[in-house]
């Protein structure tokens, strides 16, 4: 398998669903993004822990400059790299089952801890364990689109790439 078509057919994909975040963010489509599955497909296909890393990252990064910055991008930029971790256990795990495990692990870890921060740094929620469960409450809605697009985008881009790996030997 040459390594260079490998890396580039991947970051192609990549780039094509980091752009799909700022088409769902315009079309007001709150937390149906790719990114989540960006940091699962790049853990989980990418030799190169450096760049599996990276990849989300800078993804999210890029789309961050053109959407806004704001104060909670630690605590998701953390959330992405605990993504990547499960990712990179996919390595070797990757059917239908464990990918799709791993997708809903994704939105559960992510929704917990952005919430757990929006909570905490948020004087607009009272600092109580009924606080807490307020704000994961009112979060919901933006929960069911993360499940969503973290199955969907799981399913382009790892669906995606096993077709091309079936179909061409540049891949294989």
């Amino acid at each position: 398998m040459n390594s260079k078509n490998r890396i580039l057919i991947i970051v192609l994909m990549i780039i094509g669903a980091a752009s799909c975040r700022l088409i769902t963010n315009y079309l007001h489509l709150w937390n149906f993004t790719p990114i989540a599955a960006i940091g699962l497909f790049a853990g989980a296909t990418l030799k190169d822990k450096k760049l599996s890393f990276l990849v989300p990252l800078v993804a999210m990064f890029l789309t961050d400059i053109i959407l806004g910055l704001h104060s909670g991008l630690f605590i998701i930029y953390f959330s992405l790299c605990l993504i990547t971790i499960i990712g990179s256990w996919l390595q070797k795990r990757q059917s239908i089952i464990y990918i799709l495990s791993a997708s809903l692990l994704s939105s559960v870890l992510f929704y917990l801890l952005t919430n757990f921060f929006v909570w905490f740094n948020n004087p607009l929620h009272s600092q109580t364990w009924q606080g807490l469960i307020h704000c994961y409450t009112i979060a919901l809605p933006f929960f069911g689109n993360t499940v969503l697009g973290d199955l969907f985008f799981s399913g382009v881009l790892f669906g995606g790439f096993a077709y091309l790996k079936s179909k061409s030997s540049i891949i294989a």
